[in-house]
């Protein structure tokens, strides 16, 4: 039987959906990304904010038709859409044959197969190192969930609704799963969860995620290794985290912290705490403890309550901040979030523009941070030939994370062609607002004869990070 699979919203989704294919290529089954080929069809949906709401169910929409211009005789609709609108896809979808809650991953065979799903009531889910899983990124990186659900308060979010409460994997599964990905040839993993910094808290650890990656820097590997972390709690950036990130080569110097406002009013409201001025001190204590660090945030403009004052103090810290990378969001009133339930919502024109002048400033704090690198020579991951000309080789540095920050045009990469995951040294030729050209300078690395590899050769009809690049 073939299965085809669409993936939608963030990295996390990914893992759930990489985890669903391992499930059923462990079944017998085949993975296919062309659509009209498929006996069965999965979407696996976001439903974060309104776009990736309707994102979502205009490819639902989309993949239904491959029912009666196909040969998918069956189409399940899988993630946290589903476990906000479970009964109106069923009802208003009549193509929709099964869905599949978050925390339901394990009967995914079962509805591919046409049986039905237990109704036995779903147990908190979270994958291990033993769980079957097809990854879906190119072969040279890859993202591993070391927790799963979260504890925080955010009036904003929806996410502890739909993924339940905090609970962490064991260490031991996180470096088993590590091991393997090292030894198939991954060359940098990215560890995600709700909160990565609460690590280990539900396991009785202390400084659980500096531990964890203490121990995925000492896993030996045949190559160069890249390690970093993504969203974590800006409260729980403790010393020993840093000093950890600065003691191993192998971890990114790369921080990925959403703040989401820096008012203290808005900060309350959010149920976020902290200020602007906290958050500064913050920025100086990891600069200061890790030399040449990159930092990511992302900020939401237009939530219940923000005044034209708020919004200009935003506005200040994000100019007195200097940040690497920024994303910003436009707030999207959930109906089951505690700040849908808020007065002072502003309206759409005024949220609109207030993303679009944050962003034009970080366009130019983005542009003068690039500028500091032109004529270094740095290490960067070769990731394959861009995608807008097969003339341009492209490429990452550490502080570049896959799919939501700028990327690496090599312009004279020498009489060898690069391969996808070598880790190569660039000189920086030309920095542009969110990307660098350069060219390659070091010999390329003696490697056994191999077949090229696609870019991404994965069977994912189709995918979105749900994550904002910093640009967009």
């Amino acid at each position: 039987m073939k299965i085809g699979f669409v993936s939608l919203g963030c990295p996390k989704n990914l893992v759930d959906t990489e985890v669903m294919m391992g499930q059923l290529s462990a079944r017998g089954h085949e993975l296919t990304s062309s659509p009209e080929d498929a006996d069965a069809i999965v979407v696996n949906t976001c439903s974060f904010i309104d776009t990736a709401k309707q994102e979502s169910v205009d490819t639902i929409l989309e993949m239904a038709e491959f029912k009666k211009t196909g040969k998918a005789r069956r189409l399940i609709v899988a993630g946290c859409l589903v476990e906000r609108f479970r009964n109106d896809i069923r009802q208003n979808i009549p193509d929709v044959d099964a869905v599949l809650g978050t925390n339901e991953l394990d009967e995914i065979v079962t509805l591919c197969e046409g049986g039905a799903k237990s109704e036995a009531a779903a147990a908190p889910y979270l994958y291990h190192d033993l769980t079957p899983r097809v990854l879906a990124t190119p072969r040279h990186f890859a993202y591993i969930k070391i927790n799963e659900g979260c504890d925080h308060p955010c009036t904003f979010c929806v996410i502890p609704q739909y993924r339940g409460s905090f609970r962490s994997r064991r260490f031991e599964s996180v470096i088993a799963e590590a091991e393997r990905l090292f030894a198939q040839g991954v060359r940098e993993i990215n560890l995600i969860g709700q909160d990565t910094t609460a690590y280990g808290d539900d396991l009785g650890m202390k400084d659980g995620l500096a531990h964890l990656l203490a121990g995925l820097a000492k896993i030996e590997t045949a190559h160069e290794k890249w390690v970093r972390f993504l969203y974590c709690y800006p409260n729980r950036i403790t010393r020993l985290l840093l000093d950890t990130i600065a003691e191993h080569d192998s971890l990114v110097k790369y921080i990925d912290m959403p703040l989401q406002h820096a008012s203290v009013n808005v900060l309350k409201r959010m149920k976020r705490g902290a200020s602007g001025d906290i958050f500064l001190k913050t920025l100086e204590k990891i600069r200061r403890v890790v030399p040449g660090v990159a930092i990511r945030t992302s900020m939401i403009v237009g939530f219940p309550g923000e005044t034209d004052a708020d919004f200009e103090e935003l506005c200040q810290f994000v100019e007195a901040a200097q940040l690497d990378r920024l994303g910003v969001f436009a707030y999207s009133d959930e109906e089951t979030s505690a700040s849908f339930a808020l007065d002072g919502k502003v309206d759409k024109k005024t949220i609109y523009n207030r993303r679009r002048h944050l962003m034009a400033l970080q366009r130019k704090i983005s542009k003068k941070m690039n500028r500091r690198h032109v004529g270094q020579e740095l290490p960067v991951l070769i990731e394959g030939r861009s995608a807008e000309s097969d003339l341009i080789w492209q490429a990452r540095l550490a502080t570049q994370a896959p799919d939501i920050d700028g990327v690496c045009y090599l312009g004279d990469v020498g009489e060898v062609e690069p391969r996808p995951g070598q880790i190569r040294r660039m000189r920086v030729t030309k920095a542009h607002d969110y990307d660098l050209v350069g060219d390659l300078i070091d010999d390329p690395p003696v490697e056994p004869e191999r077949k090229q590899e696609a870019v991404n050769p994965f069977p994912i009809i189709g995918s979105n990070s749900g994550r904002q690049h910093q640009h967009q």
